[in-house]
């Protein structure tokens, strides 16, 4: 009796570690974010605004829920290679950085994200801004990342867009309401 159970019990094990491994090669690995808003402001306005990004602990979300965060601050605020280092107490915080990979003048600016804690990833974050008139601008923020298998099994039960989509959309609107 007793050797058929643990029979059973292996069986099941298994089966569950073949699902896993089925599901990581099945699901997706990419995984893209992204939201827009439409500002009553000049594109180059803008952009002046948002290539700095100390000021995103004004309008971004994520300063907001951890105020008491420490950072750091390496290069030129604005340029290509500035590099900022935060470490907060909270897990939504966690530890990581954010640099400037790429400015394109009012019109692009690319970061890379780097997560530290509560676990280590990387993502790519965009700014694009798009002039629908003289005094309005189009400003599009998401992100572009990878999980690695079977870490990708997390996207078949998590929805990134609803998770991380409310925070770019809180962001944008403090953002049109500061300029």
């Amino acid at each position: 009796m007793i050797k058929k159970l643990i029979i059973a019990l292996v069986g099941i094990v298994f089966l569950l570690i073949a699902a896993v491994a089925v599901t990581s090669f099945v699901a997706k690995t990419d995984c893209k974010v992204e939201r827009e808003i439409t500002i009553n402001k000049p594109r180059a306005d803008v952009y002046n605004y948002v290539k700095i990004l100390k000021n995103q602990n004004d309008w971004g979300p994520w300063f907001k829920k951890e105020p008491t965060m420490k950072q750091e601050f390496r290069g030129t605020d604005g340029t290509v290679g500035f590099v900022t280092h935060w470490t907060g107490q909270s897990e939504e915080v966690g530890e990581g950085e954010q640099e400037i990979k790429k400015l394109v003048e009012n019109e692009r600016m690319e970061t890379e994200l780097r997560f530290i804690k509560p676990f280590e990833s990387k993502a790519d974050s965009f700014l694009i801004l798009e002039s629908v008139s003289e005094s309005q601008t189009k400003v599009k923020w998401g992100f572009t990342t990878t999980f690695p298998r079977p870490m990708n099994i997390m996207l078949v039960v998590m929805d990134m867009d609803a998770l991380i989509g409310k925070d770019f959309a809180d962001g944008l609107d403090s953002l049109k309401g500061i300029m």
